[in-house]
């Protein structure tokens, strides 16, 4: 089996590639590839990658790099696809430019993560032509951000079989599972929402709901957002009587992680651009063959597992259970059968299934998702017609933005910096 990874210069791709090489047997993995367009980047991490190989016992295994899209596609069964459309420097416009019209700069959400999705999501449109014509029925195993949005628009305008994935809901497993002493195997999440806006209304350890046990551990849920002073206040965790992932923080805490954001010193990106120099440099010393710990403060913990247990699912005949982000049909009332939810599906060989929902989701869940949906439809509406109609109606759909006169002024802004394509 050949995997093809698409941003194989990524600094996350060591991680991917230690996933990859571990369950190599489960996997009857014999080939990778890294494609990416950037050489300074991609020649390091391929040769760290490859002595990774080596000396984890996969000497067989090959790993190869290209520039080459067709090439690294070719008889690809998965296509892993983890691509930063303008680089850091793009996403240090994503997270500062909204912070000078009084709204909140994030690399996936609100204005930044608009910004994000118009650039990204024609590009993966143009590569998503590459794989039907490469790599016919290959799964498209999406980590490129905003992952929801990226995942909607290849299912409804792509042609390819996508399934989107973050390492938030597995984050969330595994704390719940630590907190309960509990293999984390064995515990299920009620989980509900779309990417980066996600609740657990229960977790399941041996036929019962433990999340009563867990709402007095809620500090230990606060996810990463790289705001660890702020966290989502405990009377509101009880009101909801469920555990809202990191991000929500954003919307329920909006004044204080703006004052924040506004007092950082400097952005996430920037902070990025230092570590991934640092980590680039250790890939590419020919002594260095593993993975280092610096990497854990790039963010994206347990992305190789969930990547390795996605792929591992879409190859049984025997289903297991996963959250990923999937097509809705009629998972989630109100909301479209095309839309993209994050919810538990049965992933094997015969596909991705949404389980049924175990009960509604309550009006003040329900309010906040329909919301955030109806600018995701928008925002991949413009990224695809390039129009600055939907790209303003999104705008101002997005309850991080909300005024026309903000919205007008931050799409100008971006017009002109050149962070969003050009619009008509």
């Amino acid at each position: 089996m050949k995997v093809a990874v698409i941003g194989g210069g990524s600094t996350y791709t060591p991680e991917l590639m230690e996933g990859l090489i571990l369950r190599r047997e489960e996997l009857s993995l014999d080939e990778v590839v890294l494609q990416d367009i950037d050489l300074d980047r991609l020649d390091p991490v391929a040769g760290f990658c490859r002595r990774m190989a080596s000396h984890l016992g996969a000497p067989d295994l090959r790993v190869r790099d290209t520039r080459d899209l067709p090439e690294a596609l070719s008889g690809a069964s998965f296509v892993v696809v983890q691509v930063r459309v303008g680089g850091q420097k793009a996403r240090h416009l994503d997270e500062t430019l909204p912070l000078r019209h009084g709204c909140i700069g994030q690399e996936t959400t609100g204005a930044g993560g608009f910004a994000k999705a118009m650039r990204t999501i024609p590009v993966l449109l143009e590569i998503a032509e590459a794989v039907k014509r490469h790599a016919p029925g290959a799964w498209w195993i999406n980590f490129t951000n905003p992952s929801g949005m990226v995942t909607e628009a290849l299912m409804r305008h792509g042609g390819v079989r996508t399934v989107g994935l973050c390492n938030i809901p597995m984050e969330m497993r595994i704390q719940a599972a630590e907190l309960l002493g509990a293999p984390v195997e064995e515990v299920l999440l009620d989980y509900v929402g779309l990417n980066h806006l996600g609740f657990v209304r229960g977790v399941r350890w041996h036929g019962k709901d433990r999340l009563p046990d867990l709402l007095a551990s809620l500090a230990e849920f606060q996810g990463p957002a790289n705001l660890p002073g702020i966290e989502i206040p405990g009377d509101v965790v009880a009101a909801l009587g469920a555990i809202p992932s990191g991000y929500v923080r954003y919307y329920y805490c909006t004044e204080e992680v703006l004052q924040e954001l506004q007092r950082q010193p400097r952005s996430r990106a920037e902070v990025v651009m230092d570590l991934e120099e640092r980590l680039l440099a250790i890939y590419r010393d020919p002594a260095e063959f593993r993975k280092p710990d610096l990497l854990q403060q790039r963010g994206g913990a347990w992305y190789s597992r969930v990547a390795v247990d996605v792929m591992a699912a879409l190859l049984s005949p025997v289903p297991s259970i996963h959250v990923v982000n999937a097509r809705n049909g009629d998972t989630v009332p109100g909301l479209p059968a095309d839309a993209t939810v994050e919810v538990p599906c049965r992933v094997s060989a015969h596909g991705v299934e949404p389980l049924p929902l175990t009960r509604r989701v309550p009006d003040e869940m329900m309010g906040l998702i329909a919301q955030v949906k109806a600018y995701e439809r928008l925002a991949i509406e413009a990224a695809v017609t390039r129009s600055r109609r939907w790209a303003l109606l999104a705008l101002m759909a997005h309850p991080l933005v909300r005024t026309a006169e903000k919205a007008r002024g931050i799409l100008e802004e971006m017009t002109r910096a050149g962070s969003i394509p050009p619009l008509s």
